[in-house]
């Protein structure tokens, strides 16, 4: 039966006896297959034993049982098949329920698949799956290491906003580094498209009369404000309706604080957030769900927001007020000085322009836009328990941040409990590097700020969290985190927050990319696994090298996880290549939330540096987790 399908499916191909690279990639398109263009053309190599750039039937057979009956999948299957030929309906949905966790599966769902995946008509027919059906199941989204379920909104999105994450982008203008690099509009096309909902906006005096955003006190180039919010007013509900929250570091005088007001209200109209719900007080943030495709505008407000909604209808042009200075970045402007001096020993130093309690001058028509998100400065948590306003936010150094944790995590928890929180990096990675977000999230802050034009870890970290929840950008926070008489401490883990017992099988890879480093293709690869969460839950294995198989080299090591808190844990498989004992070259990389894991056989799909997707590029694992 696959033998006579096989045949029908290629013979066309070679009526002339044999076939060359390009028609054995047609093939492989024809057959829906999957592949690395480098994979193929090494295996091509190898089965031109006459070196005369053709293959025959049977070369072409073999570079195709070698690409997809790989030896893990065929024993899966022949371990479920008693012919070792078919899997009939009633066997198919006896490996669902006892190997992929589908405890509903009947023959009904296999029937399903097997009509879907397999691809020879008279197996179809017999309702039956053969190992070609098998492999291309395997290899699709259902048996994805992502579950289905949270590649759309599931969670509920009626909570106040400061109950949820919120994916967060720090210098948002910036795509190198923070002191000459460029800035520009494509910051803020990149960061929305990838599901970003908060944004920073750097804004300065510019020439006639129009504000500019740039890193100030720098050498980084100028856009003009009326740009960012066009770009920003074009991509804004892209990848989510839920709202966007522009967070302006403003350092712009009256006149030009005016002439952003005029640009946001011109531009964004009726998606700028002007007012809250029905006008009248509330006495809670409203939720993600109520702010659906509005833009909210985080800045200094003078008064309170009473005074706003009794001043609704109020002409408020040419006039200012005067508020105390938030600036959250003190410690990001002594370091922009510092730096500068020692980039630029020329200049004269710039001049700090603040003092304690010292007061700003704001355009009252763009403190009025300030509805949900008014910047308050940080003094303490007392403080903010004392005074702070629901509708107020702090925003906090990564270096401020991170002494609070030690010395205070359960304040600050129940701080942002009640509180917005935004954390951005301190001014000395003048490199754009990014922090480690995973503690400031282990205390429940909200917008925890990267830097999203610099690769790495941190944004792995981010990119895989925010994959939940349909990657809307909003993640709602697990409930010890939105109580207000939560007892919950990261460092503390005498209580219980469903802990479970994971356990993680890197059984194959299959076409990892090739190493940048190896002219051959040549790659040693071996797998990391990674658990980010509460301290108690930080943990990393690795896999043997396996020598020279980039194509589907197999490991089958088992690894078993401890997992306290798992509602906070992020699991990143990362694969390398072997280059020396002291440095390996990164290949590829998958991020996302343990408790977003299908449990079974599934396969991990594999992203580039940049979060590009590497396909076919995976790896082949078993995962199961129960609860301890």
């Amino acid at each position: 039966m696959e033998n006579k399908w096989f045949m029908d499916m290629i013979f066309d191909e070679f009526r002339d006896g044999k076939i060359n690279i390009d028609k054995t990639l047609k093939l492989f398109n024809k057959f829906e297959v999957s592949y690395d263009y480098v994979h193929v053309k090494k295996l091509f190599k190898k089965n031109d034993k006459q070196k005369s750039g053709l293959l025959t039937m049977e070369d072409f057979r073999a570079i195709y049982r070698t690409l997809l009956h790989r030896p893990e999948l065929s024993e899966l299957f022949n371990s479920y098949s008693p012919n070792k030929k078919v899997l009939t309906a009633a066997n198919l949905a006896d490996f669902l329920k006892k190997e992929q966790f589908e405890l509903g599966a009947d023959e009904r769902r296999a029937v399903s698949l097997i009509n879907k995946y397999e691809p020879i008509d008279e197996a179809r027919s017999k309702k039956e799956m053969t190992i070609e059906g098998f492999v291309r199941y395997m290899l699709s989204e259902e048996c994805n290491i992502f579950k289905q379920e949270h590649k759309s909104i599931y969670q509920d999105m009626s909570h106040p906003m400061c109950d949820y994450f919120i994916n967060s982008s720090h210098n948002t203008y910036l795509i190198q580094d923070q002191l000459i690099g460029p800035s520009h509009l494509w910051g803020y096309a990149n960061s929305l498209k990838k599901g970003c909902r908060c944004v920073e906006i750097d804004c300065w005096d510019g020439p006639n009369e129009e504000p500019v955003v740039y890193h100030g006190h720098t050498l980084t180039s100028k856009i003009t404000f009326q740009n960012v919010i066009n770009v920003i007013h074009k991509h804004a509900f892209e990848a989510s309706d839920y709202p966007i929250v522009l967070s302006l570091e403003n350092h712009c005088s009256p006149p030009q604080q005016e002439k952003m007001a005029a640009h946001m209200l011109d531009i964004l109209r009726d998606t700028l957030c002007t007012s809250t719900l029905d006008d009248t007080m509330p006495s809670a943030l409203p939720s993600p769900e109520e702010l659906k495709f509005k833009i909210l505008i985080k800045n200094k407000k003078v008064g309170t927001l009473e005074d706003t909604l009794q001043r609704r209808g109020e002409r408020c042009r040419g006039q200012t007020g005067e508020t105390e200075d938030t600036s959250a970045s003190e410690e990001e402007d002594d370091a922009k000085g510092h730096l500068l001096k020692k980039a630029l020993p020329k200049k004269a130093p710039p001049k700090k322009d603040k003092d304690k309690g010292h007061k700003v001058k704001v355009a009252m028509l763009l403190s009025e836009l300030v509805i949900f998100t008014a910047s308050r400065k940080f003094v303490s948590f007392e403080d903010s328990r004392e005074k702070q306003k629901f509708y107020q936010n702090n925003s906090i150094g990564e270096v401020k941040g991170q002494k609070l944790i030690k010395k205070k995590a359960p304040d600050f928890v129940s701080h942002t409990v009640r509180f917005i929180t935004r954390i951005y990096p301190k001014g000395t990675r003048t490199d754009s590097s990014n922090y480690d977000p995973q503690e400031f999230w282990n205390v429940g802050c909200q917008m925890v700020a990267l830097n999203f034009q610099t690769p790495g870890v941190q944004m792995d970290l981010l990119n895989g969290k925010f994959l939940d929840n349909g990657g809307c950008g909003f993640v709602l926070k697990p409930e010890f985190l939105r109580r207000r008489d939560t007892t919950y401490d990261p460092h503390q883990m005498a209580a219980k927050y469903s802990p479970i017992t994971l356990t993680i099988k890197i059984i194959s890879g299959y076409q990892l990319p090739p190493s940048n480093l190896s002219k051959s293709n040549k790659a040693d690869p071996l797998v990391k696994v990674e658990i980010h969460g509460v301290p108690a839950d930080i943990a990393k294995h690795q896999t043997s090298v396996i020598k020279n198989n980039a194509l589907n080299p197999q490991w089958n090591e088992t690894f078993t996880f401890n997992v306290h808190v798992p509602d906070l844990a992020l699991v990143r498989f990362v694969v390398e290549d072997q280059m020396a004992l002291t440095s390996n070259d990164f290949l590829g990389q998958f991020t996302l939330p343990v408790l977003s894991m299908n449990k079974g056989y599934r396969h991990v799909p594999l992203v580039s540096k940049l979060g590009v997707t590497l396909k076919p590029a995976s790896l082949f694992v078993y995962i199961w987790y129960f609860p301890q």
